[in-house]
This record gives C-alpha cells, sequence and structure tokens, in this order.
C-alpha cells in the first residue's frame, strides 16, 4: 500500500476529530487543515538535480507548507522517466537521475505531498522540436493531416503562435492521448495527485467575449455532425461556444475516472483562471473571461465533482487599487462556490512585495461575509518569490524567499506559524458514492460519437441525467448514490443492437458498462 494512502487514513482520523471545514468559517484562530504550497515551475531551478530538490524542500519547510506543486510535464515532455511523455531535453542532471522519483523521495520524507504539474493543451514552443519522435509535436503537429493532426486552430487560420502549438480538446485521439499520459504518471509514480494547468482554450483571442479558437478540421466536423448545421460557426457563436466548453469538460471527467481508476485516493486539482474582475462586476459567472473567453468551466467541474481542488491562479497587484478589487472578487467567489470541494487561493507572489503578499495571504484566508473560507493557499512562484527579485540573480531571490518565509511564520499574527495538515478529501477518504463508465461503438469497433446516453436510477432516487459520448464513443457519471441505474443509448439511424445496460453503482467504485455491440445497417 502507498505511503499516502497510509498517510490518509491518518489524516481522515484525524480530521473527524478536530478538523475545521475548508468550506466554513474559521471557528479557531489556527486551522488544523488550510492547504499551503508553492507552484515549482520547471523552466527554472528547482527540480534539474537532487541537490535543488534539497533546496526546494528546505525553502518549502520555512513556511511551513505541506504540498508542493511541480511542473513535471511543460508541453508533452516529462521531468520524469516512466510516464507515456518522453523525457524533457531540458539540461536536468543526466540519467538515471529521474527529477520525480526525487521530488517524490524527498518531499514525503518531509512530510510534504508533491503534486505532478501538468500542462494540457500546451503541444510545443520552440522552433526545434523535442528529439523524440514519440513526442506529439512530431508524431501530431505540422505534418500530420486529418485526424491525425492535433494541432488546435484559430478562426484566422493559424495554428502557431509564434512557436506556441496547442492540442485541441475536441480531438479524441488527443483527448485519449492526455488521459494515458496522467494515468501512467499516476501509477509509476507514488504522487499525491496531478494538477492541470491550460486546461482551457488558448489565449490570443480577438475579444475577451469568446474564443477564437476550435477551428480543426477534426473540431468542426465533430460540431458539424452533433448539430447538423453545414456552416462554419463564427468565434462569438452560442451554441459552438457551449458545444467546445462541452469538449474540455469532457476531457476533465475522462481525466477525473482514468485517475480514480488507477488510484482512487490521489488528487485531481486544476490551475483555474481569474482573469480581470469576478462575476460581482461581470454580471455572472457566464460573463466572465474564464467561462466566456477560454471555455473554463471550473465553477461547474467543481459542482459535478470531477475537480476535487480548484487551485486559482489570482495574479493581481495589491498595489492598484482596480487589481486589488479583482482579487477579493475572485477570492470570495471561490471560498462561496467551493461547496463540497476545495477551492485554493493562488496569490502572484512576482506581482508584489513582501507587505503587499502578507495582506493578500491574510484576505485568501478570511472568512467571506456567508461565513466560508477557501481551503488554502498557493504561491506563484518558488522561482520569483517576490517582484523586487524578477530578473535578479539567483543568490538574492534566495535572500528575498527567506524574507518572505520570516514574514508568514513569525510574529503574534503570523498566518503560517503553525504546522497544518493537507485538507481531507472526504469523498476520497472515504467514499459513499460510486461512478459509471462504458463506451458506445459498433461491433467494428467505430465509436458512436456525440451519441446520447441517459442514465436512469432504478433502486435510488435522483433525476435522470443526460450527455454525450466523447468522440471515442466514451462516457462517464460520476458520484453517484449505491444502486441499480438503467443506461440507455439514443441510436442514431441505421443503427441496431441492444442501446440499454445495466450498471451497478458501489461507493467508490467505477461500474463499467459495454455497449460495442451495435450494428450499423
Amino acid at each position: 500500500m502507498k505511503r499516502r494512502v497510509l498517510a490518509a487514513l491518518t489524516a481522515t482520523v484525524l480530521a473527524l476529530s478536530m478538523a475545521t471545514p475548508a468550506n466554513a468559517g474559521l471557528e479557531t484562530e489556527q486551522p488544523t487543515q488550510q492547504w499551503r504550497s508553492y507552484w515549482v515551475d520547471a523552466f527554472n531551478e528547482g527540480i534539474y538535480t537532487p541537490a535543488q530538490v534539497t533546496r526546494l524542500v528546505q525553502d518549502a519547510k520555512k513556511i511551513n507548507a505541506n504540498a508542493l506543486i511541480v511542473q513535471i510535464a511543460r508541453r508533452y515532455d516529462c521531468f520524469c522517466n516512466r510516464a507515456l511523455y518522453p523525457r524533457t531535453d531540458a539540461g536536468i542532471a543526466p540519467r538515471p537521475y529521474d527529477p520525480l522519483d526525487e521530488m517524490i523521495a524527498q518531499g514525503h520524507a518531509a512530510g510534504m505531498e508533491v503534486h505532478a504539474w501538468v500542462n494540457v493543451n500546451t503541444m510545443w514552443n520552440s522552433a526545434t522540436p523535442h528529439s523524440s519522435p514519440e513526442h506529439v509535436f512530431n508524431k501530431h503537429g505540422r505534418s500530420a493531416t486529418g485526424a491525425d493532426r492535433w494541432l488546435n486552430k484559430r478562426y484566422d487560420g493559424l495554428e502557431l503562435m509564434g512557436a506556441n502549438a496547442y492540442m485541441d480538446p475536441a480531438n479524441p485521439g488527443a483527448v485519449n492521448y492526455i488521459v494515458s499520459a496522467i494515468q501512467s504518471i499516476v501509477r509509476e509514480y507514488d504522487v499525491d495527485g496531478v494538477n492541470l494547468d491550460y486546461v482551457r482554450y488558448p489565449d490570443f483571442n480577438s475579444t475577451t467575449t469568446h474564443s477564437d479558437w476550435g477551428y480543426s478540421e477534426t473540431s468542426l466536423a465533430r460540431f458539424r455532425a452533433a448539430t447538423g448545421r453545414t456552416d462554419t460557426p463564427l468565434p462569438s457563436d452560442p451554441q459552438f461556444s457551449d458545444w467546445r466548453r462541452t469538449q474540455m469538460t469532457n476531457l476533465v471527467r475522462k481525466i477525473y475516472l482514468g485517475m480514480w481508476e488507477v488510484d482512487p485516493q490521489a488528487r485531481l486539482s486544476m490551475d483555474g483562471i481569474t482573469y480581470s474582475y469576478g462575476p460581482q462586476t461581470m454580471g455572472g459567472w457566464e460573463k466572465t473571461r474564464p467561462y466566456a473567453e477560454v471555455l473554463q468551466d471550473w465553477k461547474g467541474w467543481m459542482a459535478e465533482g470531477i475537480m476535487d481542488t480548484v487551485v486559482a491562479m489570482n495574479y493581481k497587484r495589491n498595489w492598484m487599487p482596480d487589481q486589488k478589487q479583482m482579487y477579493d472578487e475572485w477570492t470570495e467567489v471561490l471560498a462561496d462556490w467551493q461547496g463540497d470541494r476545495q477551492a485554493v487561493i493562488g496569490p502572484a507572489l512576482y506581482l508584489n512585495d513582501i507587505p503587499d503578499s502578507l495582506e493578500q495571504v491574510r484576505r485568501a484566508l478570511a472568512p467571506t461575509a456567508a461565513g466560508n473560507t477557501a481551503a488554502g493557499w498557493s504561491g506563484y512562484s518558488y522561482a520569483n518569490p517576490t517582484r523586487a527579485g524578477v530578473g535578479q540573480p539567483l543568490s538574492f531571490r534566495n535572500a528575498e524567499r527567506d524574507r518572505l518565509a520570516e514574514a508568514l511564520t513569525t510574529g503574534p499574527d503570523a498566518p503560517f506559524a503553525n504546522e497544518v495538515a493537507v485538507p481531507v478529501m472526504p469523498w476520497k477518504a472515504s467514499p459513499t458514492e460510486g461512478h459509471v463508465s462504458g463506451r458506445v461503438a459498433l461491433r467494428t469497433g467505430a465509436p458512436l460519437d456525440q451519441a446520447t446516453v441517459t442514465l436512469r436510477p432504478l433502486t435510488t432516487d435522483g433525476e435522470p441525467i443526460t450527455r454525450p459520448t466523447d468522440g471515442d464513443g466514451w462516457f462517464g457519471f460520476v458520484h453517484l448514490r449505491p444502486g441499480t441505474y438503467l443506461v440507455q443509448v439514443d441510436l442514431p439511424d441505421r443503427v441496431v443492437g441492444q442501446p440499454v445496460a445495466v450498471a451497478e453503482v458501489r461507493a467508490g467504485a467505477i461500474s463499467t458498462v459495454d455497449l460495442t455491440h451495435l450494428v450499423q445497417l
């Protein structure tokens, strides 16, 4: 049994007896559970050598951190040796050194969780390709055609922004590769979780009210097949925006259940966008830039239960009044919206000096007007801990980090003076619900893309749930009450066969159904 599983069981017992819930008002001055972490990017020092990892762990302990979000996959390359992603070409110590192995060994020995930070939709960013012929940019980039071309495309036809290439979340092959690669990390390494970054459509849009991306050949063909339309929709088309947003949600749901299949205890977190003002100013969640412009519905993902923790990139300058308002608005809704899941506030240390960062920490951890408190804090980033340190030598930045640690941990009202545990996830530590997944396909193996699947409870209360299959015919339903359910597929014309199955849902388990014996006349 993994070390982390044993630790989780111990933490659960402690949590049930003395923890302050993450979504309740602070009842004691010092909580017993509170997420505290640094983001550790892989474009700077931190994990390139064992000595850097040692320094990283020591620095994290100085702020009484209990977790580290460590960038392991930047652009489909891995700072590890045993994942589906090929090993990075970055200048890390030579084999047999494995940065993720080293990070886990030293982090766990120091009592900290290690979360593998994985970029989802950033394919590549250099004119020089990765050295491995298996890298997705080499196999599914500009040299590929048809469904093998996984590049996202903008409305104006551009696929590259400079040297930056992006993955199309509407491409079935790309989706399956992403899920399999993340499963490989969870299977091969004793990580405490996976942190998804860029789990959204790209930036570089013509406006803040919609996305200009999603115009690959595969994406448009699937959209037209789903809607019966024959035109090319405008970026502002509401139906097309909803359809693209659904592609992101389907990907997240598939990652969630894919991780559960390998390790039901592993945490799925993501870096939530908080561009500009919050919904209080914008007129609701659907009017905000995360939802409308980059098609990232992290609020819906928490509500459905397919995201354990949103670590929000609340990157705002505290010394600018308008950005201070933005920070406060997003901090409030994150605490109030987390419901049964957890939201962590992630300020930008590199945009603020220490007094401003300290003030942002305190506001992040204070109860809202509704009495809710965010699950904790994550600082971006370890490499650049203060505004004054950006662009300065390593020795200066190290000294700035030490000054930040002193401010966070010393004094009568220091927010991180004590050690605390990472918040327990009751829905995973002691699950009372189960899941259903399956695949709809012809006997030939051809998937039924975007077929409507309805899940109906037979022996328990609840309303039917309906959603489409993804591009590989896959579907999933999460966090269901134990009992018997009917799974029914609406078959398209000229497809016949048994369109129903029965699923027995058990707590903590995934019930799989097989609907792959259909016939097309």
